[in-house]
């Protein structure tokens, strides 16, 4: 398994040094930055993607709750704050663990051994993944190939699946439907997009030109995209 990139964000200089000095000891863990606030590590994520983010909750000028609830795509979080009260806020959002403060070691090990839990099992579901799934469209169950798939496009709580030469509508949200296909194939370029990777022709700015389509992508996620794309 690849090391799990990997930032600190905390406006106390004691928590960053503890929560430092903790990564450091763990090898599974490669730490790209150690930020004073959300805001400066919000620079980071739109340049370089991670893949678990240590972060503080009551934070200057937006808190750790509210800045995973604006990220279009948020990395998985590990909550470190003194505060019990947003425990359940956090898990709300599918966080991978709470740490309360003061935070003893074996705590934080038990939560990165949490962490590479987690990303362990999704890589192996991405290398055993069936090539296709089943969807209910108007009533009957249709097997869709993954790689016939040119982009997906959210509408609530249903989303269109275009095809070079038709589209399927289906009940199911943008995030539900991300998770059931095959990492590494797809990217989501806005919160209402879904794009095939292998199916984009050119990229013209903060658009992705898919056989006669547009695919619109937000300037939020635009060096991710890039990055998966133009690798």
């Amino acid at each position: 398994m690849n090391k799990i990139t990997c930032t600190i964000t905390d406006d106390e200089p004691f928590a960053r040094k503890g929560l430092l000095g903790y990564v450091e000891k763990v090898s599974f863990l490669e730490l790209k930055g150690v930020y004073e606030d959300a805001l400066q590590l919000s620079e980071l994520l739109q340049q370089q993607p991670v893949d678990l983010l240590f972060l503080d909750i009551q934070m200057p000028h937006i808190t750790g709750v509210d800045f995973i609830r604006a990220l279009p795509r948020p990395p998985k979080v590990i909550f470190t704050t003194a505060y019990e009260q947003y425990a359940i806020q956090g898990f709300e959002l599918d966080i991978l663990d709470y740490l309360l403060k003061p935070i003893p070691y074996e705590r934080f090990l038990k939560a990165a051994w949490k962490a590479q839990d987690y990303f362990a099992s999704r890589d192996e579901k991405a290398n055993s993944t069936i090539p296709y799934m089943f969807a209910k469209v108007n009533g009957r169950l249709e097997k869709i190939n993954f790689d016939e798939i040119l982009f997906i496009e959210g509408m609530e709580n249903y989303a269109a699946i275009h095809f070079e030469n038709r589209k399927l509508i289906i009940h199911t949200t943008i995030k539900g439907l991300l998770e059931k296909l095959p990492p590494g194939q797809f990217v989501q370029t806005h919160k209402s997009y879904i794009a095939a990777i292998n199916k984009v022709d050119s990229i013209d700015g903060n658009t992705l030109h898919i056989k006669k389509h547009q695919v619109p992508v937000s300037k939020y996620l635009r060096e991710e995209v890039l990055g998966q794309i133009v690798k």
